[in-house]
């Protein structure tokens, strides 16, 4: 195989200065491997680089001999979330994406405010988004919710498949050619592993679909880069129960671009657009011209990414500001 074929550009040769070089395909709390086109080798981090700064689908150069990570190349694309608990800070997802396949269901789990997210997320990093919705052989009329996905944004398209029919994967083809890589995100139990299955003829640990709330469990617990049987490459990622905004405003507006559009003919300013005379978010609900629900939802996530933006900055200020700071004396001793 050759770095092409893992997606190695010109871009990253030119960084990598003919160092050897290898795309991480794998990251644990006790190891990190990479594929160098001809192999796959144990990689160590050098002090300074810590586990959370690296992610899946990285280009790294490294020594051969020892396997310790020289640097990270600069990223074409990163996914990053807010982490769990502390969404100021950053989490990555997988690095170097072309495609993001939104991986959705036609049950209880299709959920737009939860598409739009993943939508901004793509955008904010120009990464094309492709909405999948699975398990389209279970209800008579799949065409609901994919009308309902296309509807959301004229930048994301989307294909309602059967994800245990080959010829349906088949479908995916496009995006998973020799030097591509896509990424698979949803909710747990959702039809991803069954996707990557499909996709490199892998076996994984998959579990049935509850019937009270229509969802499935997986063993999936860890990010992988895995190569398709098409030659490009997928990045399997565990089921996230939620996916906190930072850093996203430019691809929240692309997903909202049409309410964006009207901000300018508000009477005020600063209009929140949600009690202001003269308002023409309002006024277009008001003519049927737009969704509440929807403009409830862009309002929130916007309110939300700043918040998560402008906390992260702070932190990192301070961060920044401490490690500045001069050493304390200490006092001597009499």
């Amino acid at each position: 195989m050759t770095l092409a074929a893992l997606g190695f550009g010109p871009d990253f040769a030119e960084q990598a200065e003919g160092a050897s070089v290898a795309r991480i395909s794998d990251v644990h709390r006790d190891e990190v491997r990479g594929l160098t086109g001809s192999d796959q080798v144990s990689l160590l981090l050098p002090n300074g680089l810590k586990l959370r700064q690296i992610t899946v689908g990285d280009w790294v150069t490294f020594d051969p001999e020892s396997g310790l990570i020289a640097r990270v190349l600069d990223r074409r694309t990163v996914l990053k979330r807010g982490a769990a608990g502390n969404a100021a800070r950053a989490q990555l997802i997988a690095a170097n994406v072309d495609t993001l396949f939104i991986v959705t269901s036609c049950n209880h789990d299709f959920n737009l405010a939860r598409l739009e997210r993943y939508l901004a997320l793509a955008q904010s990093v120009g990464t094309t988004p492709l909405i999948l919705l699975t398990k389209a052989d279970d209800p008579a009329e799949p065409r609901n919710y994919l009308g309902e996905a296309q509807g959301l944004s004229p930048l994301a398209d989307a294909l309602a498949l059967n994800a245990h029919d080959a010829d349906d994967l088949a479908r995916l083809a496009p995006w998973v050619q020799p030097g591509m890589t896509a990424a698979l995100v949803g909710s747990s139990g959702v039809g991803k592993s069954t996707i990557l299955n499909g996709l490199t003829g892998a076996g994984a640990i998959t579990q049935g679909i509850r019937e009270d709330d229509s969802r499935g469990r997986h063993t999936t617990t860890a990010r992988a880069l895995r190569q398709t049987t098409h030659g490009g490459w997928l990045i399997d990622t565990p089921g996230m129960r939620s996916l906190a905004l930072r850093d996203t405003g430019d691809g929240i507006e692309q997903v909202f671009a049409d309410l964006v559009a009207l901000e300018p003919d508000c009477h005020f300013s600063d209009c929140t657009h949600q009690h202001e005379p003269g308002c023409a978010i309002l006024a277009a609900v008001d003519a049927g011209q737009a969704d509440a629900a929807r403009v409830a939802r862009w309002l929130k996530l916007r309110a939300e990414d700043q918040l998560n933006t402008a906390t992260g900055f702070s932190a990192r200020q301070k961060q920044k500001a401490a490690g500045q700071r001069p050493a304390r004396k200490k006092k001597k001793k009499r």
